[in-house]
């Protein structure tokens, strides 16, 4: 897809109606992604309506319409925002298996979708799982939904992978468009008064830009032919131009539309302007992957995983600032 320039709307409840997406659309941004149908909440609350004992006509039956309920209730939000809105509608699914949902991407397709973004949110955490299983799911489901559309499929990953560059080679030998660093799974934090789990941080934070940068400056020197987006941490201009300089494509932003409001759109698209007056670029494409890891210098501070050698100098400043003496 050809998009006006690197901001696109993520997957969120700004996205969950056709008036939202328009919304985005005149305030600059070059594509929308639609708030997301998750593939387990569809699984839970059809399974929640049979009794486990009895599987009765009228418990099928209520599965089955609930189940095409929700999936009809997102074919109409990808419908009307196609017919509202002239920027890229990209629809999304969270998805942790290959099962049969994925015929729902072909009705996707139907509805008039651009692309679909494919959100594998799930943990790798059973310890009989043969080595490389969780990475295989991964193939697995985006071979099942490329079987059933020809529109660009993008795969959206989490940061808890071994190797990405290993992963994001075979995703694009199985067609992938475009990966995205990183889903931001639910965060999860304990109240010690009530010992109960609540919810942590919904909303990320600058410091999360840090992780995605680095891998997408590998990544996007050593696996060509496919596209990159970052999403989680981009609060303003200066996020995006970093982004680009890494070797992304596109920034998908969530958290700073929360934070500070559509107007947020054309505050960092200016900001993206006004620097490349500033360093004499006319176009993204002159500086994009500028910062990636094909040139050497680069490779060591992206690929740096001890940090002593930054510290130091850190640690002696501080502890001289606050009087302590022999810190490192």
């Amino acid at each position: 897809m050809e998009l006006k320039n690197p901001i696109v709307v993520s997957s969120s409840s700004l996205t969950d109606s056709a008036e939202g997406c328009l919304r985005f659309e005149k305030a600059g941004a070059a594509a929308v992604v639609l708030k997301s149908l998750f593939e387990e909440d569809i699984v839970r609350r059809t399974e929640s309506l049979t009794d486990e004992a009895a599987h009765t006509e009228s418990a099928d039956y209520l599965q089955g319409y609930l189940r095409g309920q929700m999936l009809g209730d997102y074919l109409k939000l990808v419908k009307e925002s196609k017919a509202l809105c002239s920027i890229p509608v990209i629809a999304s699914i969270c998805c942790c298996t290959a099962g049969e949902w994925t015929d729902f991407a072909r009705m996707i397709e139907e509805a008039g979708a651009d692309a679909l973004e494919l959100n594998v949110m799930s943990l790798a955490s059973d310890k009989a799982a043969a080595d490389g299983a969780f990475e295989q799911r991964h193939v697995d489901i985006l071979a099942a939904v490329k079987r059933c559309v020809s529109i660009p499929v993008i795969m959206k990953l989490g940061d808890n992978l071994s190797n990405p560059v290993s992963l994001i080679e075979r995703l694009r030998g199985y067609g992938a468009a475009a990966v995205v660093f990183f889903n931001r799974p639910y965060q999860t934090d304990i109240d010690i008064e009530k010992m109960e789990y609540v919810s942590g941080n919904v909303l990320s934070a600058e410091s999360d830009l840090s992780n995605s940068l680095r891998w997408t400056g590998i990544a996007s020197a050593a696996v060509k032919n496919i596209s990159y987006g970052i999403s989680g941490g981009v609060h303003g201009g200066e996020g995006v131009v970093k982004a680009l300089l890494a070797g992304a494509s596109v920034v998908e932003v969530c958290s700073a539309l929360y934070m500070a409001g559509d107007a947020w759109v054309g505050a960092a698209l200016d900001f993206v302007e006004k620097w490349q007056d500033r360093h004499g670029f006319e176009s993204v494409g002159e500086y994009r992957g500028r910062m990636n890891a094909t040139d050497a210098e680069h490779v060591d501070r992206l690929e740096r995983m001890q940090f002593l050698k930054y510290f130091e100098g850190f640690g002696h400043k501080h502890a001289h600032g606050h009087g302590h003496h022999g810190a490192k």
